[in-house]
């Protein structure tokens, strides 16, 4: 048996576990749902073994990152699985789905800005852990943030980031044939004669266009590169204005997490909606669930 951190229903049984599902597929890997024989559920993530070595990152990034609130808990070890020729590891099940899914089954409706600015909380506080070690996501995007149920009473979840295939760590260098931001969440200056820039800035950068995708944004190509902005047409709070354009500032000008930790926008109390449409999007949050949990 193994251990996905301190709570005891994280406990994996390896050997009466059967697979239920394909949960998601990528470049270099994919995750199944997995159940033993006294239902707990767990998520194992595979790659061929010639991407072993993305795998072994992950797993040493989860485990420097072990019980953190904002991080994804994994298995104690790689496993090795010969026919066919398999490396794996047990990750916890993010029941309620990934962030992605979530802002998609909303159907075209932005989310109340209480619980936008609930949600960059969380990722910052992952975030700041990431970057205060020497460590840079730089693949941070909606279907890479987990989202499980709350612990906060009248909250409809929490989140931990995933997915650190592609993380920089402190004092290695990058494999750029893993490099996996796609172009849409990735700053102007990576288009540049230059290239992208791997430090906490990228993620920074990232985090602003999730924050945009939440309040319904469009990301509009830019005509001559691949360079995308993104189109709000909602009105926002003069706080989250400013958040963002913090968040977009040009490198090497945007700030940290920690000091995003402190902005307005993150550390103000937003009233429950109160217009007829932000009470109309939050009474629909509660169907769009029930189809994450079906899918």
């Amino acid at each position: 048996m193994e251990k996905l951190g301190r709570d005891d229903e994280l406990i994996v049984d390896e050997s009466s576990l059967k697979s239920f599902s394909l949960l998601c597929q990528g470049n270099f890997s994919y995750v199944c749902l997995m159940k033993d024989s006294k239902s707990r559920r767990c998520a194992k993530k595979s790659s061929p073994m010639q991407h072993k070595q993305i795998l072994e990152k992950e797993l040493r990034i989860m485990h420097r990152f072990r019980d953190h609130h904002r991080i994804v808990q994994a298995s104690n070890k790689l496993h090795i699985q010969i026919k066919p020729s398999e490396c794996y590891i047990y990750m916890e099940y993010a029941s309620e789905g990934n962030l992605h899914k979530f802002i998609s089954g909303l159907e075209g409706k932005s989310v109340p800005e209480s619980l936008v600015q609930r949600t960059a909380r969380m990722i910052l506080e992952g975030l700041e852990a990431l970057h205060s070690h020497g460590y840079v996501h730089c693949n941070l995007r909606p279907s890479n943030v987990l989202l499980f149920p709350s612990k906060t009473p009248g909250e409809p979840w929490d989140l931990k980031l995933a997915d650190f295939g592609s993380s920089k760590e402190p004092d290695s260098g990058y494999g750029w044939m893993y490099f996996g931001t796609a172009p849409k969440y990735m700053p102007i200056e990576s288009f540049g004669p230059k290239g992208v820039i791997i430090d906490p800035s990228l993620d920074i950068y990232a985090l602003g266009c999730v924050v945009y995708e939440m309040l319904g944004a469009i990301p509009i190509q830019d005509y001559f590169d691949e360079y995308y902005e993104w189109n709000l047409r909602r009105h926002i709070s003069p706080e989250a204005r400013d958040f963002l354009s913090r968040c977009s500032n040009m490198h090497p000008h945007r700030p940290t997490a920690a000091y995003l930790l402190n902005h307005p926008f993150i550390t103000q109390i937003l009233p429950s909606p109160t217009t007829e449409d932000n009470k109309e999007i939050s009474r629909s949050l509660i169907p769009s669930f029930s189809k994450l949990l079906l899918a």
